[in-house]
């Protein structure tokens, strides 16, 4: 179903016209704001890509970000089982509430740091795809699974090594080159993260 069809199968009768939106942001999947729209407001969005709502104190359509340039660039949105409440996905550009803050709840709008192994994943499928690039990652793909295996042999037993002084910095200067090693290790081999922390979700039960 696409999102014109989605449209259509919204109910706006309970809400006199009007749905509630959650707003998300699809990076950080933290909840931004809250706001209403109806079928006029939707299609504005899907028209413009920046998510517009209904605004009922001044009773006409709103794009968030009119005035202050801080749109919510829009994703994609999805209906609830009963139909009447949209979750819609956004990229935003600078806070989103008219307060200032990051999210209408005062909460800081940023990815954990774990998180950022998923950004480094894609990057290395990036390398991947495109081995012309002039970088290490790409030259590691060029040369083959037995160099990248290797690698991450070399960068273990670095590690190991290490861990059986007291130097933090060279400690978690191999563990990080042990952990990048071993992404492009699964990248090479067809594999992500997820199915990794999947494995160790499904033993841990």
């Amino acid at each position: 179903m696409n999102d014109t069809e989605l449209i259509n199968q919204i109910d706006f009768s309970k809400g006199d016209g009007l749905v509630p939106a959650i707003i998300q942001d699809v990076q950080t999947q933290k909840v931004l704001m809250l706001g209403y729209v109806n079928k006029a407001s939707l299609e504005k969005t899907l028209a413009e890509k920046r998510v517009c709502f209904y605004s009922r104190s001044k009773q006409r359509l709103w794009t968030k970000g009119e005035s202050s340039d801080n749109y919510l660039n829009f994703i994609s949105m999805s209906l609830d089982c009963d139909q009447d409440s949209l979750l819609i996905k956004v990229n935003p550009e600078g806070p989103v509430c008219h307060k200032g803050t990051d999210t209408c709840w005062n909460e800081t709008n940023t990815r954990s740091k774990i998180d950022f192994l998923l950004q480094l994943q894609d990057v290395i499928e990036e390398r991947k795809k495109n081995q012309s690039e002039k970088s290490y990652t790409a030259s590691l793909f060029k040369k083959g699974m037995n160099t990248i295996a290797q690698k991450v042999g070399e960068e273990a037993v670095e590690l190991v090594i290490e861990a059986k002084d007291d130097n933090k910095d060279l400690f978690m200067g191999e563990a990080a080159d042990l952990m990048f090693h071993y992404l492009v290790l699964l990248s090479a081999k067809g594999y992500k993260l997820e199915e990794v922390v999947e494995l160790l979700t499904q033993r841990h039960k």
